[in-house]
Formats: structure tokens, C-alpha cells, sequence
């Protein structure tokens, strides 16, 4: 297998889920108990023996860096190769009026100096909005075999036209070749091949495009490259089957979130794959303590939680404290959130270090569950 680089960005898809994405990135927003949403990009890459990665970034990437630190948690501490953070505007080409990239392409032109000095035969691309634990060393194989410029993983599904104009849609044929992408469509509905941001490149080809759309004043890679190559360039669509989670807004966090409780085969998807863990930041906590008042059902439950009062179909992660007579209930808690006594909660999404107070109700619904942003007592 010829070697690849991996680019992870960490920023695109920050305006899908703007409640989350104030003060993180979208590859950083928790998720599953222990997970941020980078972990599935950075360990698919490394289950693929992937072990060069570099991440753009662009704003609010403290966060990112605090969970990512040296990389050691995914093997990716090296003295060759490793884990790299590339902040934005680091080159002349980055657009530097508003400071934050929109595009693949963009991010990619604001790094072009990292970009053309990597020498692997491929580079893999991962946006963090899709959770899937999926084996890179399959499309690379069908890359190579068919000799691609660009190969886009995708999935066949029905789509609504509100599920349609959040995705990019490939049409291609019998032999995998693109023969037409709409991006982002307003009025689509029915079948077609959604792409899940995972893309394989030729590196000398990818070189190549960006510094012509440098050249050109592209910002689009499906619409500036994509759309006006299809004719003469040989791009190619890798057919995947397994699970993927698309993070589109809000509620598709919640309702993903949700599924994961309910769905064991989807934890199994996800985490259970033979020879495909999903690494995380290891941070060695206690157990969660389960007093003989605390009532748990149908939950996900990291360490570190205190439990007195009834916590049932939640997602709570570490540290955690739910109080004597609360009850909580479809719900996601993240980390070191304080529910006081006969406090209610259903339907809700706590951030980190949020406070609740005895006696309070809170109610959301399953459409629309209620926000509680980070620091924030009630």
C-alpha cells in the first residue's frame, strides 16, 4: 500500500450546529459519553495506518488543542510524521477579511505551504460532521485501482429536500466514474449517493488544484473543481454500506445522540468494530458513584459521575452530579454538570459546567430539545 497523509478540518461545518460551536469547534463538541467528534476522524486514520495528520483549524481552537495535546492518546506522538495543528492564515493566500475559511478549498489555500511539501502518494481528506468508523485502506485500494484524480465516499439514501440542501449529492456511473454533483440543492428529493466528506486525492493533483484555484480565485472544490472537471478529470464514487451518522443541525445531534442509547447495533457499529477502536483523550477518572437512592435505566454513563437521584434514557459524561430527587430523562449532560435536589430535566442539552438548581424544571422536546450553554447556572 502506497503511503498517505491525512487532512482533518476542523472548522467547516462550525455554522450547522451554532449552539455548540460558540466556543469549540465542531470536531471538538462532545459526543457518546467520553468522545469529541475529531476521535472518529483521527482514528479512523490511524486504523488505516494513516500516522501523518495534519488538522486545520481556523478560531475557538483552544478546546481542540486541550483534547488533542501531543497526540500520544492515538499513537500520533512521533518523532516522523505525528499530529499537526495548522492555524489559519498562515500564508499569503489566506483570506484574512474575515478570518475564518467556509470552504474545503479555502482552509486548503490558506495552508498551502504545509500542503505542497507533503511527499506521500495520496492525502485523505475528513471533514468532522460525520460520525462512522469506517476502513480508509478500502478506498484507498479502489482509488488506486481505478486510477482516480479524486475519489468521494458516499452512501445511497432517500433524502427530503430539508436532508438534501445540508449535503452534496454524487450521480455517477455503472463504474463508479462522477458524471454530475449538485452541491448543497434546494429543491432535490428523492435517491442519489450522499457524499460523507471523506475524500481520497492524488497528492500531485490536489497541489495542483489548489494552487490554481490560488491562481483563479476559487473557493469552491465542488463547484470552482468538481462541476468543471467532470468532463476530462477522472473522479470516482467508493460505494460505503456501513453506519454514518451525518451532524447536519442541532437536532440531528440530539437525535444521534439519542439513537445511540436506544440502538445497540449502532453502538456496535461505532465502537465495537474488530481491529477499529475509537481513541479518545484518556483521562483516568474514578468510577461513577451509584448511591442506594440513585434509579439509572436505558443510559450511557461515563466515570467520574456522582448519582443520588433517577437518571433514565441520558447520555451523561464525566463528572457529572445528579442530586437526591432529581430526575433526569432523555437528556445529554456534559461534563462536570451539576443537577441540585428535585431538580426536572427532559429533553435537555447541558454544556460543560452548567448548574441547575434544586426545585427547577426544565422541558425541551424531541424536535427541539432546550439548550443550556456552557458555565451557565439556572
Amino acid at each position: 500500500m502506497s503511503s498517505a497523509t491525512g487532512i482533518i478540518f476542523s472548522n467547516i461545518h462550525d455554522k450547522n450546529i451554532p449552539e455548540l460551536t460558540k466556543l469549540r469547534t465542531i470536531a471538538s463538541v462532545p459526543f457518546g459519553c467520553r468522545y469529541r467528534f475529531i476521535d472518529f476522524a483521527l482514528s479512523n486514520m490511524v486504523n488505516s495506518d494513516i500516522y501523518n495528520v495534519n488538522v486545520i483549524t481556523q478560531h475557538n481552537y483552544h478546546s481542540l488543542m486541550d483534547h488533542i495535546g501531543s497526540g500520544k492518546d492515538w499513537d500520533l506522538a512521533r518523532r516522523s510524521g505525528g499530529i499537526k495543528i495548522l492555524p489559519p492564515n498562515i500564508t499569503a493566500y489566506a483570506d484574512r477579511t474575515s478570518g475564518v475559511s467556509n470552504t474545503r478549498l479555502e482552509a486548503l489555500k490558506s495552508t498551502y505551504h504545509s500542503l505542497s511539501r507533503i511527499t506521500d502518494d495520496y492525502i485523505v481528506l475528513s471533514d468532522c460532521d460525520v460520525i462512522c468508523n469506517i476502513d480508509l485502506n478500502d478506498i484507498l485500494k479502489y482509488h488506486i485501482s481505478t486510477g482516480a484524480d479524486m475519489t468521494f465516499a458516499v452512501q445511497n439514501m432517500e433524502m427530503t429536500p430539508e436532508r438534501a440542501r445540508n449535503n452534496t449529492i454524487f450521480f455517477s456511473d455503472d463504474e463508479g466514474k462522477i458524471t454530475d454533483v449538485l452541491a448543497y440543492p434546494r429543491n432535490f428529493e428523492g435517491s442519489g449517493d450522499i457524499c460523507l466528506n471523506i475524500i481520497v486525492a492524488n497528492t500531485e493533483y490536489l497541489q495542483q488544484v489548489v494552487l490554481d484555484a490560488i491562481a483563479h480565485n476559487y473557493s469552491s472544490l465542488n463547484r470552482d473543481i468538481i462541476a468543471k472537471n467532470i468532463g476530462h478529470a477522472n473522479y470516482r464514487v467508493y460505494k460505503y454500506d456501513g453506519f454514518f451518522g451525518c451532524v447536519s443541525s442541532f437536532e440531528d445531534y440530539f437525535a444521534l445522540s439519542m439513537d445511540l442509547i436506544k440502538n445497540p447495533e449502532l453502538r456496535d457499529e461505532l465502537f465495537n468494530v474488530k481491529n477499529r477502536p475509537v481513541y479518545t483523550k484518556v483521562r483516568n477518572s474514578v468510577p461513577t458513584y451509584y448511591s442506594a437512592s440513585s434509579d439509572v435505566r436505558d443510559s450511557l454513563i461515563a466515570d467520574g459521575c456522582h448519582i443520588y437521584g433517577t437518571v433514565e434514557n441520558c447520555i451523561l459524561f464525566r463528572g457529572v452530579k445528579i442530586g437526591r430527587g432529581a430526575v433526569v430523562k432523555n437528556s445529554i449532560l456534559m461534563q462536570d454538570t451539576i443537577v441540585d435536589e428535585n431538580a426536572s430535566l427532559n429533553c435537555v442539552v447541558a454544556d460543560k459546567n452548567t448548574v441547575i438548581r434544586g426545585g427547577v424544571t426544565l422541558s425541551g422536546a424531541e424536535s427541539a430539545p432546550y439548550y443550556i450553554v456552557k458555565g451557565k447556572m439556572i
